[in-house]
């Protein structure tokens, strides 16, 4: 299945353009992260406590919060879950409060006429949520490092740097995106950054393994047009693979609690990553190679 046939559509003759965009764009982000707005960590990596409560009326996140208010955890997160009159209640870690699972319990109980039961409790402690900050830093950077390597030896070095600079440009474009609009990170959002990842880079290797396979061919035509005609040949394949990821992740979206955060992850990057695999990884290979004066075998 094609939805085109044969197109000839200039990609690569947009590409500052596109590149100058996604340039701003991660200097925004990298703003928000590191000066302004920074990034909203779950207790995964802050610490704190995670509890799962199923009430037998029907009640409202501000209900639970005015209950929680008696015993001074009103900045409570609380999220509506999938099951019935069933809240995820998110305590951070207070130094103050001992047992912060007896004191929650506690403050629910002043919702007259609503019984409750606790079904999960999840505690993390500070250090643990730092240890899980970094090992899911250091998750990234080692897949980074590598794929950076797989396609070196699969390819050449300047179609790992593309791939490499593409993909870390797909990484800040979300936290960017998480960063100024406020999104958690949990380690459920890592695992969505990973799945990014692992997606982006296969509509790389795709187009890479089109341009390996056209520059055989087109021996006297330039970098540029044979990139461009690359990624017109795979734009039919490109697009199916996106749609069917969107529709699939669009329908997560409409979920509560992390899978609705891991869906939100998912269509940033499938947009992002289809988008990166046109407009970065290509023109990358393409800059590395005037820069580099690397001949075509």
């Amino acid at each position: 299945m094609r939805f085109f046939k044969e197109t000839n559509i200039q990609f690569v003759k947009y590409s500052k353009n596109a590149i100058t965009a996604s340039v701003i764009f991660l200097l925004i982000s990298i703003v928000s992260i590191f000066l302004i707005r920074g990034l909203n960590y779950s207790i995964d990596f802050t610490g704190g406590t995670l509890i799962q409560v199923q009430f037998s009326e029907e009640t409202s996140t501000a209900e639970i919060r005015e209950a929680l208010s008696t015993v001074n955890l009103q900045n409570s997160i609380i999220q509506k879950s999938a099951g019935l009159n069933e809240f995820m209640i998110r305590v951070a870690q207070d130094e103050t409060i001992e047992n912060l699972p007896a004191t929650v319990n506690e403050g629910l109980r002043s919702l007259e006429g609503n019984t409750f039961d606790i079904r999960r409790t999840d505690q993390v402690g500070p250090k643990i949520g730092k240890e899980l900050r970094s090992t899911a830093i250091l998750a990234i950077i080692s897949a980074l490092f590598v794929i950076g390597v797989y396609i070196s030896i699969r390819f050449q070095f300047r179609f790992a740097i593309g791939a490499v600079v593409a993909l870390i440009h797909d990484v800040l474009f979300t936290l960017g995106i998480f960063s100024i609009a406020q999104l958690e990170i949990s380690l459920t959002t890592i695992a969505a950054f990973l799945t990014i990842v692992g997606y982006s880079l296969n509509d790389t290797i795709v187009l890479y393994d089109r341009i390996r396979e056209d520059i055989k061919i087109m021996r006297s035509d330039t970098i540029e047009a044979i990139v461009n005609k690359s990624i017109n040949e795979t734009l039919s394949r490109t697009i199916i693979t996106s749609l069917t990821t969107f529709i699939v992740v669009l329908v997560l979206a409409f979920a509560t609690g992390e899978v609705r955060i891991f869906a939100i992850a998912m269509i940033i990057g499938v947009f992002v990553g289809t988008y990166s695999s046109i407009y970065i990884a290509g023109p990358v290979v393409i800059a590395w190679q005037k820069k580099f004066s690397v001949k075509k075998k």
